[in-house]
């Protein structure tokens, strides 16, 4: 993250749709990966959209991987644009680990130019909650 700007911690909760995917040539039918569409609402300190795509292996249930390209458009903590995440998670014995989503560098528009950061999900009782700890160049 940017050292010349203050941290700052954004929550709130998001509601997700996960639509599979068909493959669109050859070689993606024959990997076995399952490929999937990412949309998401944000509530909270992030008030918007997400719109991305998801690469899975595994079991779905107990093991697995997944990569994903995520890009948010809307107001965080009152600064207006859009940004990417890139997500990153092992899942082992149906638990996630070494789960990581980080902001894309450079990837910030409008008010978000210079935004960094990472985010935490929370996944209780069914709902999808965030926990976004970044930083603005500008801000």
């Amino acid at each position: 993250m940017n050292s010349h700007a203050s941290l700052q911690h954004a929550r709130g909760s998001f509601n997700v749709e996960v639509k599979p995917q068909t493959p669109d040539n050859p070689a993606a039918e024959g990997s076995g990966l399952a490929r999937l569409s990412l949309r998401k609402q944000f509530q909270g300190d992030l008030e918007g959209s997400g719109q991305g795509e998801m690469l899975g292996a595994g079991d779905g249930k107990t093991s697995g991987g997944y990569v994903a390209l995520e890009k948010i458009s809307g107001t965080l903590a009152g600064h207006k644009g859009s940004f990417v995440m890139i997500h990153r998670a092992l899942m082992v014995g149906g638990v996630p680990t070494e789960w990581t989503i980080d902001v894309v560098p450079d990837s910030g528009t409008e008010d978000l130019k210079g935004l960094s950061g990472s985010m935490k999900i929370v996944i209780a009782d069914g709902k999808h909650h965030y926990e976004f700890t970044y930083s603005l160049a500008n801000g």
